[in-house]
């Protein structure tokens, strides 16, 4: 049993393998892009900045 190769999640042409999942460094950094203007989101409340604090501090401990 084969699996069809899954497209760009972008624009949907066949990916790259330099580029994976994407088909170039043009959709990677649209996705990118997609990330830091918060086009995409994690479902769930928003953390308090006291909670941020706690986990940079336990997370520096490690």
């Amino acid at each position: 049993m084969t699996t069809k190769p899954r497209p760009c999640p972008i624009c949907k042409k066949p990916r790259s393998e330099e580029h994976t999942p994407f088909c170039s460094a043009r959709c990677r950094d649209r996705d990118l892009s997609q990330w830091f203007g918060d086009g995409y989101s994690v479902p769930g409340r928003p953390a308090l900045p006291e909670e941020i604090a706690v986990a940079v501090t336990q997370g520096s401990e490690d």
